[in-house]
């Protein structure tokens, strides 16, 4: 957008390759040139348009800003809220994972209990077994003993009983 250098006359144009320029206009306004669709106008008047509409959309732009601001904290607090929960649910699932740990640890500490149980069951049994076993070869050894000494002891009574040939005397 290019100003011409000479004012122009009023209701006269121009038209150059490309810029199209109407004569100035004065509706209570400063003399201002309009070119390529551009209006040229009293600073005055542009600061007039410009409290108007911000006087007429100001208002409403600071309640959306506030609104806006209220939103975005009521994010942040639901932000904050949901990481809570985040949490109070993720200490939920390891309390669930601990209680299940602590439910298997008391399987296996009944099940030793009944291994110890039955180790002690089978320690009893094996020692009476032992003993039984001891007593059985003392038995035994008693038995072969006595089966030795009775045999000696008819040996010898054979040896008596047998028939010993006699002494030959002179007598004949």
């Amino acid at each position: 957008m290019m100003m011409m250098d000479r004012p122009e006359e009023e209701g006269e144009h121009t038209q150059d390759s490309h810029t199209f320029s109407f004569a100035s206009l004065s509706y209570g306004m400063k003399m201002c040139h309009v070119m390529e669709d551009v209006m040229c106008v009293d600073e005055q008047t542009v600061q007039r348009l410009t409290d108007g509409f911000m006087s007429h959309y100001l208002p409403e732009l600071n309640a959306s800003k506030q609104t806006l601001q209220e939103l975005t904290q009521n994010q942040v607090i639901l932000l904050d809220t949901l990481e809570q929960e985040v949490t109070k649910f993720r200490e939920c699932n390891a309390m669930i994972d601990l209680n299940a740990l602590f439910t298997e640890a008391k399987v296996y500490h009944s099940k030793l209990v009944n291994i110890r149980k039955e180790m002690i069951v089978l320690h009893d049994k094996t020692t009476r077994l032992k003993k039984r076993a001891l007593k059985l070869q003392q038995h035994k050894q008693k038995e072969d003993l006595e089966r030795e000494q009775q045999r000696e002891r008819e040996l010898e009574r054979e040896k008596r009983l047998i028939a010993k040939p006699a002494k030959r005397t002179s007598d004949a």
